[in-house]
């Protein structure tokens, strides 16, 4: 029996979760073209399209899980193998003494890690092994400039290096101005195209022309700026290396992850106004890191270090984005943060992309997409298996975009709470002592599972209120036993514990401490 004929896939974004879209319709025989915007990102001088280096990535169970589900083991073995685990958060604070403290808070009772990953490692890696599939090709420098998702086909301008003509070309007698030559621009056709290309993507921005896209953007009154901890002079880590570090604030954090060259790459969230009322100075600054962020300055990075990085680095907005439908007929699809950008809060933004890929490609096996010859027939699986990862994905990438606007509340001030704490303990005890009832912390069910982000959400709020429920039922138990007790006090000494008796000895009592103060 002959195979079914190859389809051809167009992936715009070459980034971690493009390139991992890439390994699995290559090993299902798809030819496989991806369509990168900037250079090689394997050559350190290009320019990030943040302008910044990324935060570290932290890399979990459902990023791991779908990665190894491509099939190309090694290579994410590799990039395992130097990832540094975190098996908890590290709160820094100072005491009423002016004493520096740090507490640890576990991930897990477990002893699960979450993994922090550099961005240029994992990418790398995922390059590298897509140069070794012949049925992948890979091409840089070009921008998505158009797309008929109904006759398949793209447009990419090949962005060469841009001729500029001088003012003094100009005739004099015309006005000056700078004229930037036209790339060349190529045209590919495709049976359908994934866009894995961010944010800010062209993918989507196309795809809305011919899909009715529900679209929601947010910029949330938060800015970021990259810091970096350097190694000791010993080459080692100044801190836990196996912990994410808070400084916990009211209205602003500031986090540190470890990297492998033992520094740390740290981020200061924090509201514009706030960035504002920094300070000028070397010295005002780090008046403010000592007031907020005790531990970090002159400890970790001397304050003129602080003051040189706070000035050259940028201070980035945060974007969320929630949009649906994720696909269009059966021609286009986008995942990734071009389909869902969330908050970096619960450090899932890279997970979930990733399980975007496993779940499409799954959805793509369920419909028999890549077993059926005939095209017309193909063409009607892949459209329902689109349908269908849009339905269920839609539910999922929404959740967790609330659930990391929600994180960070909790990790910029509610990891001192006691409330947070008692929730944590009480939850945590129940899945290690009791693990039949099935009981999870929301943080687990998060990054040590691959369950559905939505499914998350309503096994939490049955916890919430069971709990709760829990909490009222001991209360109310304790009133009616407080009752009873008194009920018996009073059969067995009535003329001590009469409730009129009880009530005239206070009323005396009250009178007397008043008449003689």
């Amino acid at each position: 029996m002959a195979s079914p004929p190859k389809q051809k896939v167009v992936i715009v974004g070459a980034g971690p979760v493009g390139s991992l879209a890439a390994l699995y319709a290559a090993s299902r025989g798809d030819d496989v073209e991806l369509y990168e915007l900037r250079g090689d990102l394997r050559d350190s001088s290009i320019v990030p399209l943040n302008f910044t280096k990324s935060i570290n990535l932290a890399l979990s169970e459902r990023g791991i899980n779908s990665m190894h589900q491509s099939g190309h083991t090694k290579a994410i073995d590799n990039v395992l193998n130097k990832a540094i685990p975190m098996h908890g958060r590290m709160i820094h604070g100072r005491d009423m003494s002016g004493n520096l403290w740090e507490a640890s808070q576990a991930y897990d009772v477990h002893g699960r890690a979450i993994n922090s990953v550099d961005r240029a490692t994992l990418n790398n890696a995922l390059l590298d092994e897509l140069d070794n599939i012949p049925n992948v090709k890979i091409f840089f420098n070009h921008k998505l400039t158009g797309a008929d998702f109904k006759s398949r086909r793209a447009w990419f301008e090949h962005t060469l290096p841009e001729k500029v003509k001088k003012p003094e070309e100009n005739p004099p007698n015309r006005r000056r101005s700078i004229d930037f030559d036209r790339s060349p621009e190529v045209q590919v056709q495709f049976d359908y195209l994934i866009g894995a290309d961010g944010a800010h993507s062209a993918s989507r921005y196309h795809m809305m022309k011919y899909s009715r896209v529900d679209y929601q953007q947010e910029y949330i009154d938060m800015l970021w700026c990259e810091f970096r901890i350097e190694p000791t002079a010993d080459g080692e880590f100044r801190i836990s290396p196996n912990h994410l570090h808070i400084w916990p604030g009211t209205e602003f954090m500031f986090i540190a992850l470890p990297s492998p060259d033992k520094s740390f790459t740290c981020t200061l969230f924090a509201p514009a106004h706030y960035y504002a009322g920094l300070g000028n100075t070397p010295e005002e600054l780090f008046e403010s890191f000592q007031e907020h962020f005790p531990g970090v300055s002159p400890e970790l990075i001397p304050p003129e270090d602080l003051y040189n990085q706070y000035s050259k680095n940028q201070h980035l907005p945060l974007i969320s984005i929630k949009c649906r439908p994720h696909h269009y007929d059966s021609s286009a699809v986008i995942i990734g943060d071009a389909a869902h950008a969330v908050l970096p809060f619960y450090g899932q933004g890279l997970n979930a992309g990733m399980e975007d890929v496993r779940v499409l490609f799954e959805t793509f096996d369920k419909h028999g997409v890549h077993e059926i010859s005939d095209p017309a027939r193909r063409e009607s699986a892949r459209a329902a298996a689109l349908q269908e990862y849009t339905e269920q994905r839609v539910a999922d990438v929404h959740a967790i975009n609330d659930l990391s606007k929600g994180n960070f509340l909790e990790m910029r001030a509610g990891v001192n709470s006691r409330m947070y704490k008692v929730r944590k303990f009480i939850e945590e005890n129940l899945d290690r002592y009791i693990p039949q009832l099935g009981w999870k912390t929301q943080y687990a069910r998060v990054s040590f599972s691959n369950m559905r982000y939505s499914d998350v959400v309503r096994a939490a709020k049955k916890q919430r209120l069971l709990l709760s429920a829990s909490v009222g039922t001991v209360l109310v138990t304790s009133i009616m036993a407080g009752l009873a007790l008194g009920g018996v006090l009073v059969w067995k000494w009535p003329r001590q514990f009469a409730p009129h008796r009880l009530l005239s000895s206070l009323t005396m009592k009250q009178y007397y401490r008043t008449a003689y103060q």
